[in-house]
């Protein structure tokens, strides 16, 4: 004979035994449970993505990679045109413009070379970049008949990439407007500058500078890649004339950056 449920009980009526699953002690998810599914189903939407970035980054690199193979392969076919056409040219003013726009991508294609060689790289030796790109530079000049020598001075500043990689065009334009228009040697000094931080100079031995030249009011493409790349690491340019009264002196003064050292 089955007992009839006494008169306490909470169960609905024609309902003789309770669930089992009900009685069984922490069947229902405890605040800690609950906390660590939501813990867990956030790592596993962080991994996500994380994944998605990582795949992201890898499509970016190999694009660069590409875009970079496609511009130097460009550049030598600019090169390799503009030499051709200054061969072939029968005006003597045309052949030498066109030669020095053929040298003037050439130190690009180099510098981007050297600069790619650097990729990941958070510090430069900045001396022993210009000591490198000024032998690339000697090797380029005396293709053009004899030059005068070329000297990096100072002593070694470690700087990092952000700064360095503008600095290096910067140092680029001027050591390629230094050859163009200076005669004799070319000097160019890294140092410590107790005023602004450090300054780089770019000096030689060709006719000085008119008085009064403003390099701001300048219309040169050169000046003013040099004017936009000293604006992008905070610094300042100033022009004078060599130690001894002669030639011309670019230098460009800017602050100590983060992570800099001697």
């Amino acid at each position: 004979m089955i007992d009839e449920p006494s008169s306490g009980s909470s169960l609905p009526p024609g309902v003789i035994f309770q669930n089992p699953v009900q009685c069984l002690p922490g069947a229902e998810p405890t605040n800690d449970r609950l906390v660590e599914i939501q813990l867990r189903t956030a790592l596993a939407k962080s991994e996500a993505r994380l994944l998605e970035k990582d795949e992201l980054i890898h499509r970016q690199e190999l694009l660069k990679e590409e875009s970079d193979h496609r511009l130097l392969n460009d550049l030598q076919i600019t090169i390799s045109l503009l030499s051709m056409q200054s061969r072939n040219s029968a005006n003597p003013e045309v052949a030498a413009q066109l030669a020095a726009a053929a040298n003037r991508v050439s130190m690009t294609a180099r510098i981007h070379r050297r600069l790619n060689s650097y990729e990941g790289v958070r510090t430069i030796e900045f001396k022993k970049f210009l000591e490198d790109f000024c032998r690339d530079f000697s090797t380029l000049l005396s293709s053009d008949g004899p030059r005068g020598k070329i000297s990096v001075e100072g002593s070694e500043v470690i700087l990092p990439a952000i700064t360095a990689i503008p600095l290096g065009f910067i140092a680029s334009e001027l050591i390629t407007n230094a050859a163009k228009y200076g005669e004799g040697r070319i000097a160019i000094r890294l140092e410590a500058d107790p005023k602004h931080g450090y300054a780089l100079s770019v000096a030689n031995d060709g006719p000085a500078l008119p008085e009064g030249f403003d390099p701001g009011a300048s219309n040169g493409l050169g000046m003013k890649i040099i004017q936009s790349f000293v604006g992008q690491i905070k610094g300042e340019l100033s022009i004078d004339r060599g130690e001894d009264g002669s030639g011309a002196r670019f230098t460009v003064m800017f602050p100590t950056p983060p992570g800099a050292s001697n």
